[in-house]
């Protein structure tokens, strides 16, 4: 397959949302965007956009898994990413759930 290339990346909207996307070109990909290349797509609406995170693959594969996963992500998950702020990502990151074992009161036995 040669040396293609693939990125995820994520957009700052005009009105402060984030788009997440894939591409083998970004360059090209980025031109699309700001010509409203797609009239219909997401962010011909919501131009200008600004280009605030990328990662390149070198497997289409990983970069559609990787990408599914930051659409699924909260806004705040993403701003700490794109501020590469590991601590905050990782606290982002823990279940809030109340049935996981770490949101559950703990009992004390009595001695």
């Amino acid at each position: 397959m040669g040396n293609k290339r693939f990125w995820v990346y994520i957009l700052l909207c005009a009105d402060g949302r984030y788009y997440v996307g894939m591409t083998s070109n970004i360059e090209r990909r980025m031109e699309q965007h700001r010509q409203k290349r797609f009239p219909r797509a997401y962010t011909a609406a919501r131009l200008p956009v600004t280009l605030v995170f990328s990662q390149e693959f070198t497997e289409a594969r990983h970069a559609r898994s990787y990408e599914r996963k930051l659409k699924g992500w909260s806004h705040r998950k993403k701003e700490a990413l794109i501020g590469n702020d590991l601590l905050r990502l990782h606290l982002l990151a823990g279940c809030r759930n109340e049935t996981h074992f770490r949101n559950k009161p703990t009992v004390r036995q009595e001695e």
